[in-house]
């Protein structure tokens, strides 16, 4: 799953936790969807800050 596709999809299960109108059990499946989604989104950012930590070093240690 994409982080774009992840962070669209946890924007809907939030828009139906805020809205309410779900039972008990729907409301907890939506919040561990979202936690899952959540975790997807971070490692998609945590990889991205590494790869721009990894180039800009590699930059850093080029001759000018």
């Amino acid at each position: 799953m994409s982080y774009e596709q992840a962070r669209e999809e946890l924007v809907e299960v939030v828009r139906k936790l805020e809205a309410g109108g779900t039972s008990l059990e729907e409301s907890l499946a939506l919040w561990e969807r979202g936690e899952e989604l959540a975790a997807t989104c971070q490692r998609w950012l945590d990889g991205a800050r590494e790869r721009l930590a990894k180039a800009q070093a590699a930059h850093d240690r080029k001759p000018n």
